[in-house]
């Protein structure tokens, strides 16, 4: 990759990062450096990356370091799972991106992860299988394994109406 291209790849790719990592995290500051640590290592490796794959490679790195920054803080306080039981709930709010934040932050990481790489950044599945790590049909199912616990949160449309 030319230094061209590690620029085009900062301006065109920036922002999709921050944004993914943004919406696990839902810590601005921590979500602004996995991304600078991102692109530095990618700075680093610039001659060994081919532009065509720096996207996927990004938005790789950024997920790996995202999940092991949230591995760590488990180990520190020693946060329980959360239970499935605590994603029903029968309450009616009139404010649907509050609750869809709400289910997506009650979501474990790997799932909240597919279901934003999916639904909001718009890829497919390998190529959230090449960032993740996991294989087409293990997207494929925690995706499906997201929606169906966001959908047992949230409930039927109308009562959320």
């Amino acid at each position: 990759m030319t230094i061209k291209e590690y620029n085009r790849a900062v301006d065109d790719y920036a922002d999709a990062v921050f944004r993914f990592i943004r919406a696990d995290l839902r810590d601005e500051d921590r979500a602004g450096d996995i991304v600078q640590d991102s692109f530095e290592k990618l700075w680093r490796h610039v001659a060994e990356i081919d532009f065509s794959v720096a996207k996927s490679w990004l938005f790789s790195t950024a997920y790996h370091a995202m999940i092991d920054i949230i591995r760590k803080e488990k180990r520190m306080t020693g946060l329980e799972e959360s239970d499935e039981t605590e994603l029903l709930t029968d309450s009616q709010y009139t404010d649907l991106n509050e609750i869809l934040h709400k289910a997506l932050e009650r979501l474990p990481e790997q799932l909240k992860s597919v279901v934003l790489l999916r639904d909001y950044e718009g890829y497919s599945y390998k190529e959230i299988g090449d960032i993740t790590g996991l294989s087409e049909a293990q997207v494929k199912i925690n995706i499906y394994r997201g929606r169906m616990a966001l959908r047992n949160y949230i409930g039927k449309i109308e009562t959320v109406i």
